[in-house]
Order: C-alpha cells, then structure tokens, then sequence
C-alpha cells in the first residue's frame, strides 16, 4: 500500500472507471452523499441524495468492484449498482460472518440494515410457472423435469433486513459499528445513542449535550466513531474544534468526557471566520487504533490519542483559500463537510478539496500530492498528473491559479480499499475508481 515502499509522490495513480452522467445541471438526486468499501475491498456503497421516487427497496450503489487487470474484456463493466430508496447520509458494513454481507445505511431519521448477496446462477426448468415467472394452468403440465441452475451475470442483490426509527430528532450525521460486531451508535446534532443490532425498539442515550435552554448552545456534534478494537471507547468531534474521547465503563451517560483534545487557534490567523473554519467534519480512527485523524475547513490533522494538547501531525488541504474566505463564505461553501480517509496501513491519507482535486500526504516521507478526478483524462490505464495550485507570482504552464478554480466542483467523499491501493472518489455527481498502476 502506498508509503509502504516509496513515498505517495513515487505511486503512479491511473484511472481505472467512471459511473455517472456526464451533465453539468446536477440534479440534487444525483449527488452522491457517501462512499464506502467493505472490510475485504470487495465491495463499494454508494449512497446519494436521490428523493423516494425510485421504486426498489434496495441502497442505490452497492457495487461490486474488480480490479481491471483480473477483466478479459476491457470495455466491461466493474460495478454492478443497484438502485435506492431514498436519500443517504452514511453506510457502514458490518464485520463479514457468513457468505452474505450486511450493511447500515441512514437518512436524516431512519437506519437500515440491509443483507447484501451475490448470485451469479439461476434456476431454470420450473414445472408450474415458465421462465418469465407467469405461473403455467396445471391441466397442461403431462411431464415432470428437474430444474437446473444455469450461470448467469453477476447480481448483487440488497435487501431490508431491520429498521431503527424514532430516536432523533435532529438529522442523524453519524454511525459507527462496534468492534464487539454487536452495538452500533448513531450520532446527531445534540444526542448519540447505542443501539443493538438484534433490537430495533430501543437504544440507549449514551451523550445528551442539549441544553435546558436552546439558546444556551454553543456547540453542536458533527461526527462520532468507535474505536476500532476497544469497545468501550469512542470520540465525536464538535463544531468548536474539540474532539471527546469518552469510555462507556465509566457511566451509562458519557456527557464526562475521558480525554478532550483542542488545539489552541494560532492569535496571528484569528479573523471573523476562525469559528466556522474550525468546525471538524469527520473524524476517522486509524487502523491500528494509535491515531485519530480530524478534517477541519483548511487542514488535516492527526491526533495520538495518548497526547491531548495538540496534533502530531497537522497537513494544509489548500491554505490558498484562506485570502478567498469572505466570497467562501457568500457563496455557503466554507460550510461544506469535507471527509477524509487512511490507506490501509495507516502511512498515507486522503481527502477532498474544490475543481474536482484531492489530496494525498504521506506520514513517514513527509510528502503530498494533489491529484485531479476528471473526464478529461479518464482513458483506461491512463495516469494522473500531480496538479499544482499558483498563489502568486508568476503562473507556471501546469500550474492554475486560485481565481480559476472552480467551487461548484469538489470532492467531499472518498475512500480507500483496506488491502490494495484503489481508492474511490465521488465528484459532485460521478464515482471515479483510480488505482496504482502496478496494481
């Protein structure tokens, strides 16, 4: 995985498949909301804003992904989709037991648990109905035959196994499976709760920062997530910057926080916007359960959870922006959520910026690069050129300025398969698939 032999800037990324319209007037429906692979890389989730008006029961995107060497054909297609039911905020797999695969998906107020299987066979040979399904008028059945299973294109198939409903009242932005595969938690606004994932019924409010007066608040829960191997521990970031660490064995109600982790703001960069652009939009645990990592509006931060104070490592996203925070902030884009995500051995991490770029750093080799999810060079095989953002001075030829890019293109989703360098990335509306080329 990348920073495991070289630096990220020694990875050569080349585009792999696209899935979506090409169409500059995106329907609200289309924009994809969250992107997920499953603990083997298998599979990919999608999730999007799509409205209640398409009929099948089923999450839109959940996708199988092969990787194109392993394809004959060059022209098939990898990602087998299947439609939605509403819009999606978050997916979450849960740990593989048997040969089928189970996800959590959310919307604003509901959780469901899907059964996600394959089938790549079929029966054929029915005696009482014909292959179209109709059922056939008995009288004129005069010989038995025993049905077969004939292969048949590979179908990934959902569906609703269990619904959580009725304990939010503010738009659910969270969920987290517990590494004790039994518990999950769904975080909002004000309150998380921890559900079973037997009982649909009930759950248990484990955080309740609502105050008695609703205009006493000053700070709002932006995302929470347990701890990858201690199942008593998890955090959730604020919209003041702060991140609380809290353990479930210390009380039934964890408003106490066990460890608080706060960076205080440099007074040289104080300004009108500070509080906004300090707002955390995702937190993510490492692998190995060592690290944190926090996305605020201008950076990434990487927290030890063994030391509160400040960050150990702090990655600038696109400091160029910080001049440009008064038209961010007319056009409502200082308050995009960008999330951000590890590769699989925690030495790099990835996440989202604006004119449809993302950015990769490199933990050990102190190195980053800034790639481009674009049609433009989206042939098979074909690799992505580092981009370079121009602050000042004088332009060079591959660089482009602050003032062209454009806002209404970014990338706020992405994800990283756990075993091999592919990585998922959503622009607006398209799902783009890259990969090492020596993968």
């Amino acid at each position: 995985v990348a920073g495991a032999g070289g630096g990220c800037n020694d990875v050569q990324w080349c585009f792999s498949q696209v899935k979506g319209a090409i169409d500059d007037d995106v329907a609200e429906a289309d924009i994809i909301s969250t992107v997920e692979f499953n603990h083997s890389g298998e599979l990919l989730a999608t999730g999007d804003k799509g409205g209640p008006c398409q009929p099948a029961p089923v999450p839109r995107g959940v996708q199988r992904v092969q990787a194109p060497s392993r394809a004959t054909n060059p022209s098939s297609d990898y990602l087998k989709s299947l439609e939605i039911e509403e819009k999606i905020n978050k997916i979450r797999w849960l740990p593989q037991k048997n040969a089928a695969q189970f996800l959590l998906s959310t919307n604003d107020k509901t959780i469901k648990l899907w059964k996600i299987s394959e089938r790549d066979k079929r029966p054929e040979g029915y005696n009482l109905k014909e292959e179209d399904g109709r059922y056939r008028d008995p009288n004129t059945v005069t010989t038995l035959r025993v049905p077969v299973f004939r292969p048949m294109d590979l179908m990934v198939e959902a569906s609703p196994r269990r619904v959580f409903a009725n304990a939010h009242t503010y738009h659910i932005n969270s969920i987290s499976v517990n590494s004790d595969c039994e518990t999950y938690l769904s975080a909002d606004d004000l309150r998380i709760n921890l559900w079973n994932l037997e009982i649909t019924d009930r759950s248990f409010n484990i955080v309740d920062i609502k105050p008695t007066n609703m205009e006493e608040l000053t700070e709002v829960i932006t995302a929470a997530e347990f701890h990858p191997n201690q199942c008593n521990t998890f955090v959730y970031s604020s919209s003041k910057g702060t991140i609380r660490l809290c353990d479930m064995r210390a009380s039934a109600l964890c408003d106490q926080h066990s460890k608080m982790f706060e960076e205080p703001e440099d007074p040289n960069n104080r300004s009108f916007f500070s509080e906004i652009i300090s707002s955390i939009s995702d937190v993510k645990f490492s692998h190995s359960g060592r690290y944190m990592m926090t996305r605020d509006y201008l950076s990434v931060k990487i927290w030890d959870l063994n030391m509160e104070t400040r960050p150990v490592e702090t990655y600038q996203v696109h400091e160029y922006l910080r001049s440009k925070l008064c038209s961010l902030y007319e056009n409502d884009c200082i308050f995009d959520k960008f999330e951000c995500c590890w590769n699989g051995n925690d030495s790099v991490v990835m996440t989202g910026s604006y004119n449809n770029f993302f950015r990769m750093f490199d933990r050990g080799y102190r190195q980053d690069v800034t790639l481009e999810a674009s049609r433009e060079n989206s042939k098979p095989r074909s690799v992505l050129k580092p981009r370079k953002v121009c602050t000042g001075g004088k332009r060079k030829k591959d660089e482009i300025s602050v003032d062209s890019l454009d806002f209404n293109k970014k990338i706020l989703h992405t994800a990283w398969h756990p075993l091999d360098n592919i990585i998922a990335v959503a622009t607006t509306n398209n799902l783009y698939i890259f990969q090492d080329k020596l993968n």
